[in-house]
């Protein structure tokens, strides 16, 4: 076993030819800052050119798979360098999220607990999802920020469901997650690392240079369909988001209230995320 540690991600071989990468931000509920975006992206590459690892899991370490972007850090264009005209952060950060599908390893992602915004983004971008059936999987910007940097809902979902989680920003639960198409399957929270690491374990038997072409199969197969410009297009329409009065009198008032205070009070008229649960953080 070839385990790795580092300030924000873990990495661990849990069996042949898997590489296990763990967000390590758990006092933070792994919301994603420069730090551990720039780590993940840096172990992905590493672990895509190895042709020892045929099969890569993304988790979240603590209590949940990522509560989104970390709204209380600066955030730069740590994945991809990017010239910072209008728009410039949703377009850098699905230049990323597309990068995972363009890798040749299959990528699972493996969601516990809270899974909002840009944590919602990273799970979209892996090839396989599997979701405990308590997660709670939302994107609550929506409600007075701005459409999603990478809008997965209308893709995976289709029209009504993600529509519906457009325009009210409301969590669905793991369970919901799989019946609305946006991941395989959903076990108990208890059984979920084994689970995955099972599949990942079938996944591998398969050699690498086909799994490669199986998966490119997939994508091309849906870039036909005009997957890729349609999420390029809709991160245009994000930015968009931001020169709305909502959203800028909302900006502001992270700098005048505090984050977390404006993040609950966006919560509070919907009762959910930090007015029922307070402890998601300082994110989405």
């Amino acid at each position: 076993m070839n385990d790795a540690t580092s300030d924000v991600l873990l990495i661990d071989d849990p069996a042949p030819r898997i590489r296990r990468l763990t967000l390590n931000r758990p006092e933070k509920r792994n919301a994603l800052n420069d730090a551990l975006r720039g780590a993940l992206f840096d172990a992905l590459r590493e672990a895509d050119r190895s042709r020892d690892v045929s099969v890569i899991i993304i988790r979240g370490g603590g209590s949940c798979f990522s509560a989104g972007y970390d709204l209380g850090s600066p955030n730069h264009d740590v994945e991809r360098s990017i010239a910072k005209a209008d728009g410039w952060w949703s377009r850098h950060v699905v230049n990323n999220w597309l990068e995972m599908w363009d890798m040749a390893t299959p990528i699972i992602g493996q969601v516990h607990g809270w899974c909002l915004a840009g944590g919602t983004e990273l799970a979209a971008a892996c090839d396989l999802v599997y979701v405990a059936e308590d997660a709670q999987i939302g994107y609550p910007p929506v409600r007075l920020m701005s459409p999603p940097d990478m809008q997965w809902q209308t893709w995976l979902m289709g029209l009504r469901r993600g529509m519906e989680a457009l325009l009210t920003g409301d969590a669905m639960s793991g369970t919901d997650a799989v019946t609305a198409g946006m991941a395989n399957r959903a076990f108990p929270v208890d059984d979920l690392d084994a689970a995955v690491l099972a599949v990942a374990e079938r996944v591998a038997k398969v050699p690498p240079e086909l799994l490669a072409l199986n998966k490119r199969s997939a994508h091309r197969a849906m870039e036909a369909m005009g997957i890729r410009d349609g999420i390029r297009a809709t991160a245009d329409i994000q930015a968009l988001g931001f020169h709305q009065p909502p959203s800028i009198e909302y900006l502001k008032s992270f700098a005048e209230k505090g984050v977390a205070a404006a993040l609950s009070e966006r919560d509070e008229q919907f009762n959910d995320y930090r007015e029922s649960n307070p402890a998601t953080g300082s994110t989405s």
